[in-house]
């Protein structure tokens, strides 16, 4: 289980992890977390379960274009947006604004930026937010509280395996670490189940990407997130680290078709998990929330 203290998410700098969420991001949402957006909306075919109320964690930098496809695929069901980060929250709304023109008005319904319902919504979706969160299993307890009964979480995050060419690269030429480790999608299972979801179902692949120069590579990777391993360089980096990066990138990351391209592989996770009515086990004296009460008076008597 992922309370086992050997089986704990790996450590991130929660100082360096609340700065980077701060941080709106310059030219919209990443390509890359727009791709994997495309490809985990592209999943939703496979849940026969259909929302009448969803909420999108994040989207400003999770996926703009993505959470478009989810709202045309659910065009009836109400949408909500969720912005963790009270900065950002004007310029997310900005962002998913159709104009009276545009044809975003009448192919998906509305975005919401009030208070999801009470009793949580039906689907909640959180495309590439989990790898960077400072405490993620709190914020799988977070989440676990805003999906209603029967409703299903869908999430995308990075794997172990992610950028395994530059931390290859850091370790032979002595440099700390590149970034802080990316958590296994079993694990990411456990604590699943352990904040109360059921039925996670996990799967994984690997994504390379490829640039013509170093200069192009490192510019993207600025956007994707930044190293929140509490042991990384702890000063800024002079310009004779910078070329010696630039140097080594093409002869310790090339691509296979050559030509001195870079190459960088990219593991991805995606995940869903349902969340079942909940069981109180009854004592002489039991807690249970006004919102579990009222779900287990629908469906029967407490513990059955």
């Amino acid at each position: 289980m992922a309370t086992d203290p050997s089986r704990r998410p790996p450590t991130i700098d929660a100082t360096a992890a609340a700065r980077w969420c701060r941080l709106a991001p310059a030219d919209g949402s990443p390509w890359l977390h727009e791709e994997i957006g495309r490809r985990m909306e592209d999943r939703l075919q496979w849940i026969k379960a259909q929302p009448r109320t969803w909420a999108d964690w994040a989207p400003l930098r999770s996926g703009l274009e993505a959470h478009e496809l989810v709202a045309r695929r659910y065009k009836d069901a109400a949408s909500f947006v969720i912005e963790p980060e009270p900065g950002l929250a004007a310029a997310t709304g900005q962002a998913l604004s159709a104009p009276w023109w545009s044809a975003r008005r009448w192919q998906a319904g509305k975005a919401r930026f009030d208070a999801p319902p009470e009793d949580g919504v039906d689907l909640l979706w959180a495309n590439m937010s989990l790898h960077m969160a400072a405490d993620p299993e709190a914020l799988i307890s977070h989440w676990h509280k805003l999906v209603a009964t029967d409703g299903f979480l869908m999430f995308s995050c990075l794997g172990p395996d992610t950028v395994r060419e530059l931390r290859a690269l850091h370790a032979r030429l002595g440099w700390p670490a590149a970034g802080h480790e990316f958590t296994d999608m079993h694990d990411w299972g456990d604590m699943l189940v352990h904040a109360g979801f059921a039925e996670p179902v996990m799967d994984m692949e690997r994504i390379v990407l490829t640039w013509a120069t170093p200069e192009a590579a490192l510019a993207e990777l600025r956007t994707l997130g930044r190293n929140l391993h509490p042991a990384r360089f702890a000063a800024l980096r002079g310009k004779a680290w910078h070329q010696s990066l630039k140097k080594a990138l093409p002869e310790l990351a090339p691509a296979e078709e050559g030509g001195g391209r870079i190459a960088l592989t990219f593991e991805v996770i995606y995940g869903h998990a349902f969340k079942p009515a909940p069981r109180v086990s009854l004592s002489a004296e039991s807690a249970v929330s006004l919102r579990e009460m009222r779900s287990m008076l629908q469906r029967g008597r407490p513990g059955a």
